[in-house]
């Protein structure tokens, strides 16, 4: 009979999730991922199979808990249009300005790896184009509300300003200074949303 895992998962996962965060995943070894977790190398194959399998679901726990995040904030927005602009607006918009330097896990993955691995590119895939779907649902919703053209096509619009944040998270993460990356994301968002 197996015995009961003895520690808690999600633990587990928020500790590596944030060590391929800080160091990507070629840069972490198994040795940085026991370190992290607690775990030795016989309890982490047990409950998460290799490496890679562990990154994964790591990288997946990730995506999902952020696009609960994104249907809140978008979703409690007095109208659409000022929760488009705080998803555009979302790499600098962390308290104390460190966020933009790390910046997204799914972007630092998907540059690093989506090239030569399926899975994660397959994961990138599913990841944007959920969040693309988000954001068209507040598009039609500005819409409603007369915020954005009616004749705008929505998922368009949201691959727009998917595009404008994922470069204020590449911007970030070279440095640019969080005041100059602000004003960045402002005219990108005065750009794209009419009447932001």
């Amino acid at each position: 009979m197996a015995r009961p895992r003895q520690f808690d998962e999600e633990r587990v996962l928020h500790a590596v999730r944030d060590q391929f965060w800080d160091a990507g995943y070629a840069a972490t070894s198994l040795e940085d991922v026991m370190r992290v977790s607690g775990l030795g190398k016989g309890s982490l194959y047990a409950a998460f199979g290799d490496k890679h399998q562990l990154f994964l679901r790591a990288l997946r726990s990730y995506t999902d808990a952020g696009h609960g995040y994104l249907r809140a904030v978008l979703d409690s927005a007095p109208r659409a249009l000022d929760g488009l602009r705080a998803f555009v607006m979302a790499p600098v918009s962390e308290p104390g300005g460190a966020a933009p330097r790390r910046g997204c896990l799914m972007a630092n993955s998907t540059c690093e790896l989506a090239a030569a691995d399926p899975e994660v590119l397959a994961e990138a895939r599913r990841t944007y184009e959920a969040t693309t779907a988000l954001v068209a649902e507040c598009v039609v919703r500005a819409q409603g509300e007369g915020d954005v053209p009616a004749d705008a096509d929505p998922i368009e619009m949201a691959r727009a300003l998917l595009a404008a944040q994922q470069g204020l998270v590449f911007m970030g993460r070279t440095g640019l200074n969080i005041d100059e990356l602000t004003a960045t994301g402002r005219s990108l968002a005065a750009q794209l949303l009419p009447g932001a």
